[in-house]
């Protein structure tokens, strides 16, 4: 089954009057979502920009480690976000996208989130999800935080290294059934965006 994102799909799935996915671009690959939305910020993105992209080569997590993307099968991509927190307070931020995956995860799925400070989304043993957030001055602009997310969709045990095969799964895996990677994104965003514009962060 081809799965491939779409980006006008995606947005035909969100509607109008949203802030997160405003905007979509879906990348077949690039080195990192997150250095792709600074790019584009620096071009003059928009808040609610969300970049996806089906292989990252340089896709990183917390304290400089690799994030793995496998093409068509999980969900990697990156938000442009201006919160009036603190330059210096992103772990606010990691917290409250930790918890909206988490309880996305939860309701699509059926089952038990925990969350492992900071930035890990686990299911029994197993990591399923994870957050980098980066947060960056701009001259004489407003900060920008741009929330960086991979979530295991569709990964069967092989297509982890061999490394990671012993503490990583997918959503797949824990319920013995493809995933629609595009029902659970949008829903994600949608979640994403109630939240944020409420003033969670």
């Amino acid at each position: 089954m081809d799965d491939r994102l779409s980006a006008a799909r995606l947005r035909a799935e969100l509607g109008d009057n949203i802030l997160i996915g405003r905007e979509i671009i879906v990348r077949d690959q690039t080195t990192s979502t997150n250095d792709c939305v600074w790019q584009l910020a620096q071009e003059g993105a928009y808040e609610g920009l969300v970049v996806f992209a089906e292989h990252q080569t340089a896709g990183r997590g917390q304290r400089g480690n690799v994030w793995e993307s496998a093409p068509h099968k999980d969900l990697s991509f990156s938000v442009l976000l201006q919160p009036k927190i603190g330059i210096g307070h992103s772990s606010r931020l990691t917290q409250w996208a930790s918890e909206i995956i988490g309880a996305t995860i939860e309701s699509s799925c059926l089952c038990q989130v925990r969350i492992k400070a900071p930035n890990d989304i686990f299911v029994g043993e197993r990591k399923v999800a994870g957050v980098l957030v980066e947060m960056r001055a701009q001259a004489n602009a407003q900060h920008i935080a741009i929330l960086g997310i991979g979530v295991n969709i569709n990964q069967q045990l092989h297509d982890f290294s061999v490394g990671l095969r012993v503490r990583s799964g997918s959503l797949a895996m824990l319920g013995h059934k493809t995933v629609d990677r595009h029902e659970f994104a949008a829903e994600l965003l949608r979640n994403l965006d109630r939240s944020y514009r409420q003033g969670a962060v």
